[in-house]
């Protein structure tokens, strides 16, 4: 199966110009070109505090702001990288648009640092959401022995809507809403961030048709548009991965979590919508908010503006400042246990030309080929070609059987047998 980076894709349809070789420096931005070496050197502004993350193409840092004194956090990416450059592109344009929205990190702008010896590097300076994610703080309440209130979890989500809201209302979807991408300020706020897989709907199309987001928490209709052409999917996508999101703050990983990212692909679109681990342990209102999150047919599923209406979610009423001052305790208390070694769910970016760089040699010999640590196209192959030379024409790839067919008697059914 070979999963194709999206926002390669998105970039080759109508809705975007492509680059000639020679515009190394620049990439499309609603039509036109930015130029890096345009933005400003961050060195005379922003102080390199410490490091506070890791992300996917680089390392996350907490600066100061060197005349104000005030703090932020800034990605630092390689705007040379091949793989980037779309994500950037993206981010960039989703951040200056939507970022005035409270459940929206902020953006306070991007930089570029011109170094010869280390390698240039393009800084974007987001707000510092110093109360770690919604994930840390789910599995630091289970690593105690307790679980998050529901009206604290309620409260999470709500606020998720709120930003999701904003972004869908700008014709925006996230493609990325999970736990670790739903950030907590100290003052209790949250906010969504990473925006790198987002995209514009345009107001001649309101679908897409690519596949792209971390697996688990990846809609149904979504990875089905990678096998399907004609496939479509549109908003509802980012409630489900937010349902996914739900089960997360209530179990402390999402479903399929103990299964290979690739695996967890097969299964999504074919498994029963998943539930909580223990749904008698909750109320009948947030499993059933679970469920309608989680309503398999994308068109049948309720849009953030119908799920924000649901009981669960309309339970927190007046009583915001409430449970936000409770969440607060919760932050400090997690922060003065010390914070727990994240375990990352990486994004799909799996291109045809890198697929040769990313086989392990010397996979060994199984069965089924979801089970292997590398999956991509020459992998496969390779694996039939060897199972194929020892006449083992049946392979399966998760639930899919692959037949080769051989073209010649194997003997493989008897009499008895047909």
């Amino acid at each position: 199966m070979n999963i194709i980076d999206s926002n390669l894709r998105a970039f080759l349809t109508s809705e975007h110009q492509l680059r000639p070789d020679h515009l190394w420096k620049m990439f499309s931005l609603c039509g036109k070109s930015i130029v890096f070496d345009n933005f400003p050197d961050p060195s005379d502004t922003w102080e390199i505090i410490e490091t506070i993350g890791k992300g996917t193409y680089g390392k996350v840092f907490k600066v100061v702001h060197m005349k104000n004194g005030s703090k932020a956090a800034v990605k630092i990416l390689d705007p040379f990288h091949e793989d980037i450059d779309e994500e950037i592109e993206a981010e960039y344009n989703i951040l200056k648009a939507l970022s005035d929205h409270p459940n929206v990190v902020k953006f306070f702008g991007m930089y570029f640092k011109k170094d010869m010896k280390t390698g240039d590097q393009l800084w974007l300076v987001l707000e510092l959401c110093n109360g770690g994610s919604v994930t840390d703080l789910a599995k630091g309440l289970l690593k105690r022995g307790e679980r998050m209130n529901e009206s604290i979890i309620a409260y999470i989500l709500h606020e998720a809507l709120m930003g999701l809201q904003h972004l869908h209302i700008h014709r925006t979807i996230h493609r990325d809403v999970k736990g670790n991408n739903i950030l907590l300020t100290t003052e209790g706020g949250v906010k969504l961030v990473d925006f790198g897989v987002s995209a514009q709907l345009t107001n001649t199309c309101l679908h897409r048709n690519t596949s792209v987001g971390t697996p688990f928490w990846m809609a149904p209709e979504v990875i089905a548009c990678e096998q399907q052409v004609d496939t479509i999917y549109d908003a509802r996508c980012d409630v489900w991965s937010l349902g996914i999101t739900a089960i997360e703050l209530g179990d402390g990983d999402p479903p399929l979590a103990d299964l290979h990212p690739m695996r967890a692909l097969f299964k999504i679109p074919r498994n029963p919508p998943p539930t909580l681990r223990q749904p008698e342990l909750w109320s009948a209102e947030f499993n059933d908010f679970i469920n309608k999150c989680l309503t398999k047919d994308f068109e049948k599923r309720p849009t953030v503006c119908d799920i924000l209406e649901h009981t669960f979610i309309k339970q927190i009423g007046h009583n915001e400042k409430a449970l936000q001052k409770l969440l607060m305790e919760f932050i400090d208390i997690h922060q003065q246990m010390g914070i727990m070694e994240k375990k990352r769910h990486e994004r799909i970016h799996t291109k045809k030309d890198n697929c040769r760089e990313s086989m392990t040699p010397n996979q060994n010999d199984v069965d089924d080929l979801a089970t292997l640590e590398a999956l991509d196209e020459n992998t496969v192959t390779d694996q039939l070609q060897k199972r194929y030379n020892r006449y083992q024409i049946y392979t399966y790839v998760g639930d899919i059987l692959v037949a080769v067919n051989p073209f010649r008697s194997l003997d493989l059914y008897s009499s008895q047998m047909l």
